[in-house]
């Protein structure tokens, strides 16, 4: 474990350790963070490894990924060979595919979060226009993976004017697509450039802080879909939408109870701390068994030694599955039958600790006579 973590803060990367995270953690970008790819990990793991795509494809680019994090000289040789052959990146497939499925699943999380109604008496309607830039900065984070960049400017601009379309094509997919479409051809086109510097190396603080902002601006857009357009079914098979399930669950009598329960607990902690609270929660969790084993006995709680030993002797008698004929009742019986055994054995154990408390309990009372029933 120490070397792991010895690992992530070291300059020098493993190929080795990238295959370790690749393999345990590749498709939440586990590697990509180790190598500080932070936007490729960021990717995969709002996508999960690209759909699981990705993830598998990255088993032969590893050690590529290696040797570009540890700036090793044949890679920049052949890096600076690339930027004399060609004046900006070529166009890649895979990059521009890569492009085009993280921002159509951005762009739908997006839309998908965004209420279909009014909503504490706003209109949330006019906040579709947040889809296209979305859907650029999909666009964006994808281009700028990498040796390769470029300015968020242009794919913003060519998604935001696709988006009317959506008033003219009704189809989803289809005007959906072309603004994607337009979006990562205006980056691949009027952005792209080769990234002639590396990136700055940032603390390993501000870098989780960051990843850690943008996982949690993601995952708002995941319970904003399932807050409302989400369902749960019940047991009659009826969809109840889950933001309506949760403003019932708020008035239901179990929901009720509980905080009522957790609200007379907490009083109680202020009158008598929560050290005796926390004691109380220790006793009804029943550590020893012996609530239970009363309650297979049939007793209360003050039953004497003398009642355990001939409640446990007439129920052996009564439930022994040598009386049991029929093969099938006999596993029941028996099952029956150690349960009792079971319960006698664990308040026989138990005696000299309830004589130890009866007597503490005794001399409590002889210390204090106001606990003493008053006399008439």
């Amino acid at each position: 474990m120490a070397a792991n973590v010895l690992n992530f803060f070291s300059d020098s990367k493993s190929v080795f350790w990238a295959y370790v995270f690749w393999l345990f953690g590749g498709i939440f970008g586990l590697h990509h963070f180790y190598l500080r790819r932070d936007r490729h990990a960021f990717i995969w793991w709002s996508t999960l490894g690209c759909f699981g795509v990705g993830w598998l494809r990255e088993v032969f680019r590893i050690p590529r990924y290696v040797r570009d994090a540890n700036d090793d000289p044949q890679s920049i040789q052949y890096l600076i060979g690339r930027m004399r052959q060609y004046k900006k990146p070529p166009f890649s497939m895979n990059r521009f595919m890569g492009m085009l499925m993280v921002g159509y699943s951005w762009g739908q999380m997006m839309m998908l979060a965004i209420p279909p109604e009014e909503f504490w008496g706003i209109n949330w309607k006019y906040f579709n226009w947040l889809v296209p830039i979305v859907v650029a900065l999909g666009v964006w984070t994808v281009g700028n993976i990498g040796r390769e960049q470029g300015a968020l400017k242009w794919p913003l601009i060519a998604a935001l004017a696709a988006y009317p379309v959506r008033y003219y094509v009704y189809d989803e997919t289809l005007w959906f697509t072309f603004m994607n479409m337009a979006a990562a051809l205006a980056f691949d086109t009027l952005s792209k450039e080769w990234r002639r510097t590396p990136h700055k190396k940032t603390h390993f603080a501000k870098r989780v802080a960051i990843l850690s902002l943008c996982a949690s601006l993601y995952i708002s857009l995941w319970c904003g879909y399932l807050y409302f357009h989400g369902t749960l079914t019940d047991s009659d098979g009826d969809e109840i939408p889950i933001y309506e399930a949760l403003h019932h669950f708020h008035t239901s009598p179990w929901w009720l109870d509980l905080k009522q329960s957790l609200l007379d607990t907490y009083q109680y902690a202020q009158h008598h701390g929560w050290y005796e609270v926390w004691k109380q929660i220790i006793d009804l969790s029943d550590p020893h068994g012996e609530q239970n084993a009363y309650k297979v006995l049939g007793l209360g709680f003050d039953a004497s030694q003398q009642e355990i030993t001939l409640t446990w002797r007439k129920l052996s008698r009564e439930n022994h599955p040598d009386k049991v004929k029929d093969a099938k009742l006999r596993r029941a019986a028996q099952e029956r039958f150690m349960e009792i055994q079971e319960a006698y054995e664990i308040l026989s154990n138990s005696k000299h600790r309830r004589n130890r408390r009866n007597k503490k309990d005794n001399s409590d009372l002889h210390e204090d006579p106001n606990k003493s029933v008053k006399s008439q």
